[in-house]
């Protein structure tokens, strides 16, 4: 079965960095668009940063410049790496995989806390 397994998040001051990791398994990876979604408390969940499977990229408006999303065909993994971190980037952070219109698979998430 697909499984999405993230590492990489903790607690960090305003201004650092952190580089958040997806190792995916039991998919064709190279076929996928991978992303990095976030959710914090009481907000909806939102989509921070794309990469298709052709290598480009899209990236949310409060994140631009300041992340980076890259992927690694030949090791099934997916990065971002988030720098200049802000307390209002604290949240739980997802890795999906999507083919359709739809992500098809959720990782189990990683939080990232941010603090002022």
């Amino acid at each position: 079965q697909v499984q999405l397994v993230e590492s990489g998040g903790g607690l960090v001051q305003t201004g650092g960095s952190l580089r958040l990791s997806c190792a995916a398994s039991g998919l064709t990876f190279r076929r996928y668009a991978m992303g990095w979604y976030r959710q914090a408390p009481g907000k909806e969940r939102e989509l921070v940063a794309e990469i298709s499977s052709r290598g480009s990229t899209y990236y949310a408006d409060s994140v631009k410049g300041r992340f980076t999303i890259s992927r690694d065909n030949a090791k099934n993994m997916v990065y971002l790496q988030m720098n200049g971190l802000k307390p209002e980037d604290t949240a739980v952070y997802y890795c999906a995989a999507r083919l359709g219109a739809q992500p098809d698979n959720w990782g189990q998430g990683t939080q990232v806390t941010v603090s002022s």
